[in-house]
């Protein structure tokens, strides 16, 4: 399984492609998706499924435009849909997200490229925060949950900052220390660094 990065949209969010040399899924569209377009094309790439991890608009900017080119299958938690609606009312603030088909994802298991994948429900960020573990690739996709040595806002709509320390003390140090972090937001990280020294949610109070 292959791993590629893109820097999308006005914060430049993380966004990922996984793919098998044939087939691909991508965690998060957080702007324009033509680099992401231009490498699918390039290495005859067909993308099957779009994993959102939370809906603010840094994470969806380019969702509907991927949607349209590839005709994926997109995946979120409906208890962020509120929070899109906000979003795309206060167009003075935040730059409108175009609407995309959606099927709602909830906590489970699946089988997508034929990598399982452990879908997490990770709230305090945002109501709706999913994390998406690949245990054989040893690779979680977390949003805006978790960062290096840092973790999400929890000032916005919905946000709450001790469910966000029991999401990651629960959900995310309970993974194999190995696990790489993959963020919204900044650099690679892993479950054993953030445990040891991430000084807003130790590992133990």
């Amino acid at each position: 399984m292959h791993l590629v990065e893109f820097a999308l949209g006005p914060l430049e969010t993380n966004c990922f492609l996984l793919h098998n040399k044939q087939e691909a899924l991508a965690v998060d569209v957080g702007g324009d998706p033509g680099h992401m377009l231009a490498y699918l094309k390039k290495n005859a790439l067909s993308l099957k499924l779009i994993l959102i991890t939370h809906l603010h608009f840094d994470h969806v900017l380019g969702a509907a435009d991927l949607q349209d080119a590839t005709g994926a299958t997109l995946h979120c938690s409906a208890l962020d849909l509120p929070l899109l609606e906000a979003q795309n009312s206060l167009a003075y603030m935040f730059p409108p997200v175009r609407p995309f088909r959606h099927t709602p994802m909830s906590e489970g298991e699946l089988t997508r490229l034929d990598e399982p994948c452990r879908v997490f429900a990770t709230p305090g960020h945002s109501p709706g925060s999913m994390s998406y573990h690949f245990p054989r690739l040893g690779a979680l996709f977390c949003g805006d949950v978790l960062f290096y040595n840092s973790v999400g806002r929890t000032d916005f709509e919905g946000g709450n900052s001790a469910v966000l320390a029991r999401s990651i003390r629960e959900k995310i140090y309970t993974l194999p220390e190995e696990t790489k972090v993959y963020p919204g937001h900044g650099q690679t990280t892993s479950v054993r660094v953030e445990k040891r020294t991430n000084p807003f949610v130790p590992a133990e109070d």
